[in-house]
């Protein structure tokens, strides 16, 4: 498969998401941003090529930069719980994204829902 394919179904599967998912690199910068990303931060969507720290306050970056130094350390660090939105009843969560030789290359934010009616099994209506 050419590196092309693999794009296209990677994206695929981002683009299908139903959350946000919000893809930086190591510079703190936005490369990439699902649908419904620009949909849930409609207020300042679009979001690629953002600075996270022109959307954050100083408090909730810090806790990004944090986040991002502790996946630097060890490469089971992959996986930080960020927020509870109560609005949306959803947990968002920060990832590592590593290359296969496991070096850190970016990160990113996705959500969980925790309302189980929301993900039914085979619903299919």
């Amino acid at each position: 498969m050419s590196d092309t394919e693999y794009f296209d179904f990677f994206k695929g599967i981002v683009d299908s998401e139903e959350g946000p998912i919000v893809i930086c690199n190591l510079d703190y910068r936005i490369v990439y941003a699902n649908p419904a990303a620009n949909t849930y931060y409609s207020t300042v969507s679009p979001l690629e090529g953002k600075l996270l720290e022109s959307l954050m306050d100083e408090e909730m970056m810090s806790k990004v930069v944090m986040s991002v130094e502790w996946f630097k350390e060890d490469k089971k660090n992959n996986k930080v719980y960020a927020l509870h939105d109560s609005k949306h009843n959803v947990d968002m969560y920060i990832l590592a994204i590593r290359k296969h030789n496991e070096k850190l290359i970016g990160f990113y934010g996705r959500r969980e829902d925790r309302n189980p009616d929301r993900g039914r099994q085979f619903d299919l209506d």
